[in-house]
């Protein structure tokens, strides 16, 4: 058993995949349309992806606490983010056990991203 991937409800969904593919490097691994319904799923170097679902009105993040994406350098995704993105940060840049640095930032939708980097 493996994760594949995770499904989030987005009511812009080119802008969701801009700020997942130019934020955070992620790359469109495939696309769908199932009852007039836009799919589009993005992943990394691992084989878990996200799975982007157009919808037309706003759907509470029900359900979905976040998603955790690794970056190279956790402060200058989340200046990044905040500058290009307008997200809101949602937890301060932080080392936790002295192994890696997290934050958590929101996306165009409202879903809380947890940013990981590996420290040395």
């Amino acid at each position: 058993m493996d994760v594949l991937h995770a499904a989030l409800n987005v009511v812009d969904l080119d802008a969701t995949i801009d700020f997942y593919e130019s934020l955070l490097g992620l790359e469109r691994t495939r696309t769908a349309e199932l009852d007039g319904q836009r799919m589009v799923w993005v992943g990394g170097e691992g084989d878990a992806e996200l799975q982007f679902l157009a919808v037309d009105e706003p759907v509470e993040p029900a359900g979905i606490d976040h998603v955790a994406v690794a970056v190279d350098d956790v402060e200058a995704t989340v200046e990044e983010a905040q500058a290009e993105w307008g997200s809101s940060v949602v937890v301060d840049p932080q080392v936790v056990g002295g192994e890696v640095r997290l934050a958590f930032v929101t996306d165009p939708d409202g879903y809380h991203v947890e940013l990981i980097e590996e420290l040395d």
